[in-house]
């Protein structure tokens, strides 16, 4: 992949990411903060961007989102195949909603 070709695929996953958060805020705030690990500052700013101002933002060549889940355990849950994926899957959220907790 050629590095002008990366910086494009930032800047589109950054559109689909801006334009993706904005939405879940607007349409319940309480629940995007906890999805998208955002502060009642940065989903304020999110949510007042103009087109022209979520283009601008977007066409950096720093991607936006990052990865939250930083922990091991947590990976490992949610890879596991099996009957007990569900389960899984709800003790990454468990363990989630605590770091969340923790950051505020």
């Amino acid at each position: 992949m050629q590095p002008e070709q990366l910086l494009e695929e930032i800047r589109e996953a950054n559109m689909s990411y801006l334009m993706l958060a904005q939405h879940m805020i607007r349409a319940d705030r309480p629940q995007a903060l906890f999805r998208l690990g955002l502060s009642e500052e940065v989903a304020s700013v999110i949510s007042g961007l103009t087109p022209g101002q979520l283009m601008k933002v977007a066409s950096g060549n720093m991607l936006m989102c990052r990865f939250r889940f930083d922990d091991e355990l947590v990976w490992n849950l949610l890879t596991t195949s099996g009957k007990v994926n569900n389960t899984n899957d709800l003790h990454a959220s468990i363990l989630m909603a605590g770091k969340m907790a923790e950051a505020a």
